[in-house]
């Protein structure tokens, strides 16, 4: 869908959104609202289709069914002797694969007893109200020849093909029937598809020589698998695209993302805007085999995105973020499936717990939040990696790390350093990064410390109760005065 948009938009063209519904045991009316939705939150929109109307409706194909539009076309190809009516039950139907696979034949309906029927066989065989299919009369003994543009020229025997029901028992058409008269009727000049539809490919070809009509270009995009090279599941990720909005990786990146597993822009470039895509997208660029699916590089594309956008705009996509419904809805269910080894499994409740703090306090004291946002803006890799970065800064009294307190706040200065630290704040209350550095590094040099480590690490433990994070003095600046006192004189009571 996303290469359908991108070449429309490159070529100035319309892009339709037609629902094939015609297998109405797999279609509801909630799955389809949501892969709009999802669509709609992406940036891919539709210039035609059953939400916006336009001059080819209807667009879901069970309404052109009841408007006969697929009634009208198969009695042209029944007609011109290129479709017939079979008559097979199911267990006549299982009989004939067992017959083949006992014999080592191919397995499929090549024609039984009905391809080659004489009228009266068919029309005795419907006044005794027997149930009927119509298959397609594919030709014997020929080569047919498909042009696909990223394949090229492939040649197929006719005989390896088998006769596809276009029209179901119940008058319902398949996809094979459908989807072509549809393309044709809508005025399709690319059809964009997964390749699980190449081997149909020939007899979809040959239904467009049978009505005589002109071929659109078809391309056979390559399906993604993961970086194991099996086809995409759970464990290698989401596989609903809410799902990855919901784990805060932005629509911008994802397009970004998907859009180069398959294809390239002609040179090596891996961070492109919508509007780079959109210039830069051609059928020339499509890559035959399967693209790969890399959560990894994904969370890298996502993480430039974040880095590169101004920290207000920011700030307003991580609220909208912690307060859509869908991701409140998305973690308080989760659950950890393939959780990274020696790690705790992924909390949901607690991501949205820390999500709501940044919530409630941006709420009350916006600047603050912003300030604390510009320093993990460069750490971070997804929207939701803020709640668990920015908690220390939201916290009265953040969560401190045993290991980290057992080896920084054991060593002989640490005493007199938040001593120290605690004095200097007496004597101004000067809150600036240049401030509290020349504090720390004062008392490196009233020590005669060789190394500052010895000095930054256990302040960063009694401010944050971590050994890693943003610049010492950038955090200080943003804890301020009070907060720096509060934490260092409760780190005393640790020691």
């Amino acid at each position: 869908m996303l290469f359908d948009h991108l070449f429309a938009k490159h070529l100035g063209g319309q892009h339709i959104l037609r629902i094939e519904d015609t297998d109405r045991t797999r279609y509801n009316e909630e799955s389809e609202r949501e892969f709009v939705e999802t669509l709609h939150w992406v940036g891919i929109d539709f210039d035609e289709g059953p939400h916006v109307g336009g001059p080819h409706a209807p667009y879901r194909q069970s309404e052109r069914k009841e408007a006969g539009i697929y009634a009208e076309q198969i009695q042209i190809l029944l007609a011109n002797g290129h479709a017939y009516k079979a008559f097979e039950t199911p267990e006549e139907l299982d009989e004939m694969r067992e017959y083949q696979k006992i014999n080592k034949l191919s397995t499929g309906y090549y024609g039984g007893k009905w391809r080659d029927a004489t009228p009266e066989q068919v029309s005795e065989a419907e006044a005794s109200g027997k149930p009927y299919v119509i298959r397609q009369r594919m030709p014997r003994d020929v080569k047919i020849v498909t042009q696909d543009a990223i394949r090229g020229r492939v040649e197929v025997d006719s005989n390896l093909l088998t006769d596809p029901v276009l029209i179901k028992a119940d008058g319902m058409p398949t996809y094979h029937f459908a989807a072509m008269v549809d393309d044709h009727l809508m005025k399709i000049t690319h059809v964009l598809r997964g390749d699980e539809w190449l081997p149909s490919f020939p007899m979809h070809w040959t239904l467009y020589e049978q009505f005589g009509w002109e071929k659109p270009v078809f391309v056979h995009c390559p399906v993604i698998v993961g970086t194991d090279g099996k086809k995409l599941s759970k464990r290698h990720g989401a596989t609903r695209v809410l799902d990855y909005g919901a784990q805060g990786y932005t629509k911008d990146a994802l397009k970004n993302f998907i859009a180069l597993i398959g294809w390239s822009p002609g040179d090596e470039r891996e961070v492109m805007t919508e509007a780079e895509l959109i210039e830069a997208f051609s059928l020339d660029g499509m890559q035959p085999s399967p693209g790969q699916f890399d959560i990894e590089k994904l969370r890298w594309l996502n993480g430039h995105r974040i880095r590169k956008m101004d920290p207000n705009d920011l700030l307003d996509a991580l609220l909208s973020f912690a307060r859509d419904p869908y991701t409140e809805s998305y973690w308080a269910t989760f659950v950890d499936e393939n959780p990274v080894p020696n790690k705790p499994p992924i909390d949901g409740k607690e991501i949205l717990r820390k999500l709501k703090l940044i919530s409630d306090t941006a709420t009350n004291d916006r600047p603050y939040v912003l300030a604390a946002l510009k320093e993990e803006q460069q750490r971070v890799q997804t929207l939701a990696d803020f709640g668990e970065a920015m908690e220390f800064f939201l916290v009265e009294e953040p969560e401190m790390d045993e290991k980290a307190i057992a080896k920084w706040f054991k060593e002989p200065h640490v005493p007199e350093l938040f001593d120290w630290i605690l004095a200097k704040l007496d004597e101004s209350r000067v809150e600036t990064a240049e401030h509290y550095e020349t504090i720390v590094k004062a008392f490196q040099s009233h020590k005669g410390l060789e190394k500052l480590g010895p000095v930054v690490h256990p302040t960063r433990v009694a401010l944050t109760g971590k050994t890693a994070g943003p610049g010492l003095f950038e955090l200080m600046a943003v804890l301020g005065h009070d907060r720096i006192e509060r934490r260092i004189r409760r780190a005393q009571g640790m020691l």
